[in-house]
């Protein structure tokens, strides 16, 4: 054979291949709202800089006649290229090629990519549009889970991990999302859970439909395990080339300073009249957010999840940092179990990609309650304690209002290891609420139980400790707030925070890991 048909032959085999399962079935997937695997690549990488790996790699199954069977590319396509100019590793599954499934050879070229992610120090995106294990390969296919499930732990906190649900995710295919940072899902179209609606029904007899059991709003709003709930394929690939500008490429870096044109010593004057006079009435803590951050920009992590907190990503001065918040729009900002879980593992992930954190404080306590306490606040509440404890980048807080007991402790105190706390003057920094010590300390009790009018002394009691305690000034002559500050004041104050500490360093005992609460 001449080198021109050479040549032309790897033309054609190329051609072929990029046909995928075919255009009767490309065209089925466009008909459901789809685009097909390669469409979403091309979406996501800057234009031409997509190279693919492994383009020609086959099945080797014999079973039940799947040696007559072709699948192109093995049903996952494979590479890497730059987002932003920023280089990147990703794998796209390919649901019109015998329906995505994972086989022996599916999961080799997905660690392969995996491996390359890595040892680069690069991101690693998985666009996943799969009808789960390929039958045919039995316990091979079950290898290849195993495979991808190791390199995830592996890679965790080394490099980002980010998963798009695109199309159904079932059984073992869930685990690989589960064990990376960040998961997008579809509206409408993208399904995860562990057993399907068939085996549930016939197993506990309830009914129930993909949807219903793992659509993308179930697991934004009930499970928690997806972060992000977006329109359509093209809406999540623009989501995730956004987050992506908020993280380093690797454990090693920083985040890129992007300039966004916004003033470092711009005011915020806005701030001062946010705090209502009655501290009974809510306020919402994202206009505190939008103020304070570079142009507002907020991109909000987990925002239909646990909503009496927030978490994400924003700028100040041009710098990444990731921001927690209490929100006391929802259940007045009290701490329960989801709002721990949901700010606990935001902590950790800034903190494995050196995102500094900024906390904004207004939490009246823990939930209480009975199943509360029965499902495991201790536990759960603990993560949070833990996690800002073992956090090394720059952790700044900013106690708006309320800030009680071992809530105080938990939204990153000087004790765990803030490094500057500011307090508003509107700050109320305690063991609790005004009323609850009153019915606490025992010389009011008494001054209430003697007096004649009891509720007009319970009155005056209460006003006598919030003016003597719920202020900011008495932990600001212990050290334990480093500044009360006017609200106005708060922009400027972070970004100086930030300058100066951008160099922080802090060394934790060496371990080989500690035993979070889980």
């Amino acid at each position: 054979m001449k080198v021109s048909e050479k040549i032309e032959l790897l033309k054609q085999k190329r051609e072929e291949i990029k046909k995928m399962g075919g255009d009767d079935r490309v065209e089925k997937q466009h008909e459901k709202g789809k685009l097909s695997a390669r469409e979403r690549l091309d979406l996501l990488f800057d234009e031409g800089t997509f190279k693919e790996v492994d383009m020609f790699v086959e099945h080797r199954s014999t079973n039940f006649g799947m040696e007559k069977v072709e699948v192109p590319s093995d049903g996952v396509i494979t590479g890497h290229g730059l987002v932003h100019g920023r280089p990147v590793f990703a794998y796209s599954q390919d649901f019109t090629s015998r329906g995505g499934s994972l086989g022996e050879m599916h999961a080799a070229k997905i660690c392969k990519v995996m491996d390359m992610a890595v040892k680069a120090g690069a991101p690693i995106i998985g666009l996943n549009d799969s009808g789960g294990a390929r039958v045919e390969e039995g316990v091979d296919a079950l290898k290849g889970y195993g495979d991808i499930f190791m390199r995830n732990s592996r890679a965790s906190g080394v490099i980002p991990q980010i998963s798009a649900i695109m199309g159904p995710c079932a059984g073992g295919a869930v685990y690989s999302p589960a064990m990376t940072d960040f998961i997008f899902m579809v509206k409408k179209q993208s399904h995860m859970f562990i057993t399907s609606p068939y085996v549930i029904k016939t197993v506990t007899g309830e009914e129930t439909s993909f949807e219903e059991l793992g659509g993308a709003m179930v697991h934004n709003t009930k499970s928690g395990n997806a972060h992000f709930a977006c329109e359509s394929d093209e809406h999540t690939i623009e989501m995730i080339k956004e987050l992506l500008e908020y993280l380093p490429n690797n454990n090693l870096e920083e985040a890129p300073q992007i300039p966004m044109g916004d003033e470092a010593d711009r005011l915020c004057p806005n701030l001062d009249t946010i705090i209502p006079d009655d501290p009974k009435m809510a306020y919402d803590m994202h206009k505190v957010l939008e103020e304070v951050l570079d142009h507002g920009d907020f991109y909000e992590v987990h925002a239909h999840y646990a909503e009496n907190c927030i978490v994400g990503f924003g700028r100040l001065n041009n710098r990444s940092v990731g921001i927690i918040a209490n929100q006391p729009m929802i259940q007045a900002g009290c701490l329960d179990i989801d709002a721990s879980d949901k700010i606990s593992r935001f902590v950790r992930t800034c903190d494995a990609f050196n995102i500094p954190m900024v906390t904004f404080v207004d939490v009246p306590g823990y939930l209480p309650g009975l199943q509360q306490e029965w499902d495991g606040i201790i536990r759960h509440g603990a993560k949070l304690l833990w996690s800002y404890a073992e956090a090394t980048v720059p952790k700044f807080t900013v106690v708006t209002r309320k800030d009680y007991g071992g809530s105080y402790l938990a939204m990153c105190s000087k004790p765990l290891g803030a490094d500057m706390v500011f307090a508003w003057p509107t700050a109320e920094i305690a063991v609790m609420g005004a009323k609850g010590a009153v019915e606490v300390i025992s010389t009011y009790r008494k001054e209430i139980a003697n007096a004649e009018d009891k509720k007009a002394k319970t009155e005056e009691k209460i006003q006598e400790y919030e003016d003597a305690f719920n202020i900011p000034y008495l932990a600001a002559k212990r050290g334990h707030i480093d500044d009360v500050i006017l609200p106005s004041e708060t922009r400027q104050r972070l970004i100086a925070a930030l300058e100066v500490m951008s160099t922080k360093t802090e060394i934790l005992p060496p371990k080989k890991h500690g035993n979070i609460p889980l």
